[in-house]
């Protein structure tokens, strides 16, 4: 195999898989970069017009309508763009929902729902319904029961580091709240099923530093303790996200990716490209006799494809021979090891044959 020697404008051509900040359109990237040094033609840069503007108002507008348009949000679903990553809902979530003698029930799937898990033990009572964490979290659990008293059930739909996915959203009496890092916008799920949707932006809606939430507004308010004016998402929706000074850039971004969303087709398109760029690399893990898939087939993300090769030793060549080729990302979490590939909607599926069209070609060199 040759090494890939394509270049745009004298810059070589990568094949993006990391995890998280990830691959965006190509287009946003152009947009963005132009809006740096000339936003709409104002001759003002887009990281320093006023966030109070008319400018910046028409842009969190937009970035807000688009997100309720792509979801197909009812009435009583409000849509905000906040400040961080999705580890700052770790704390919002029960800060909003769960006093402290309440109960919430969590799922532990993934290294990130066991965060979730410690900081709601912070406000209240936490009951874990299920966990995979002694089989080193490579399937998603199937048998369990969430208390008819619990003030939430809390999921991570996808599990960005050892690569699970739940394939179907519960049915509960409780409401119920989701980390979606990792997979919103990915495929059509009904979104007004949610009582909170939380994710941050650095992996299929934008850029790092902004958290995109999705409240159900008639969850909120039943609350015995005082929540600080800022973690309140009653103050977010009553001002529109913008209590305070939003992730200006970041919000941009996501607005543009949002847009780049809709013009390819919103997400039956995105879940349509999902399915195929995931079926093309697991087949070849499947049909690779080098290199091994660690999740059980039924709970197998879309969204990041994690694996190993048989022999240990070969792990570093083949991490070198992909980079020499243009393939970044692909090393495994420090927690998971093996490799890691990460298909998110900016992905395009002629990066995903490039790689499986690697593996293949490095197992008969080393077969």
């Amino acid at each position: 195999m040759q090494v890939d020697t394509t270049t745009i404008e004298g810059i070589r051509t990568v094949h993006n898989f990391n995890s998280g900040p990830s691959v965006l359109p190509k287009e946003v990237f152009e947009e963005a970069s132009q809006a740096v040094l000339n936003f709409n033609d104002t001759g003002l840069s887009i990281l320093e017009i006023g966030h109070r503007t008319p400018m910046f108002q028409e842009v969190m507008d937009e970035a807000r309508s688009l997100t309720k348009a792509l979801m197909q949000l009812d009435n009583d679903h409000e849509v905000l763009f906040l400040h961080g990553g999705a580890s700052t809902q770790f704390m919002q979530v029960p800060m909003n929902l769960l006093d402290d003698d309440q109960t919430a029930a969590y799922t532990d799937t993934g290294i990130f729902a066991n965060k979730a898990i410690k900081e709601a033990r912070v406000f209240g009572n936490v009951d874990v319904v299920c966990s995979s964490k002694e089989s080193g979290y490579k399937f998603i659990p199937k048998d369990f029961v969430v208390p008819g008293n619990a003030k939430y059930l809390h999921i991570t739909t996808n599990n960005t580091i050892y690569g699970t996915q739940w394939q179907k959203i519960l049915s509960t009496s409780v409401p119920l709240v989701a980390d979606m890092s990792s997979d919103i916008l990915s495929r059509v799920i009904d979104f007004n099923a949610f009582d909170i949707i939380y994710a941050g932006a650095q992996k299929n809606v934008g850029a790092a530093g902004v958290n995109l939430v999705v409240v159900n507004k008639n969850i909120l308010g039943d609350m015995k303790r005082t929540i600080p004016a800022i973690m309140d998402y009653r103050n977010h929706i009553r001002d529109g996200s913008m209590m305070n000074t939003p992730p200006v850039f970041a919000v941009y971004v996501c607005m543009l990716t949002l847009r780049w969303l809709k013009r390819a087709g919103g997400v039956s398109a995105m879940e349509e490209l999902s399915k195929q760029k995931a079926a093309l690399l697991y087949k070849e893990l499947d049909e690779n006799p080098l290199f091994t898939g660690t999740v059980v087939k039924e709970d197998r993300s879309r969204m990041n494809v994690c694996f190993v090769i048989n022999k240990k030793d070969l792990e570093e060549k083949f991490l070198s021979f992909a980079k020499a080729h243009g393939i970044v990302g692909i090393k495994g979490h420090r927690s998971a090891g093996g490799f890691r590939a990460s298909l998110y909607n900016a992905l395009p599926i002629s990066s995903v044959k490039f790689l499986a069209d690697l593996m293949k070609d490095f197992a008969l060199q080393h077969n």
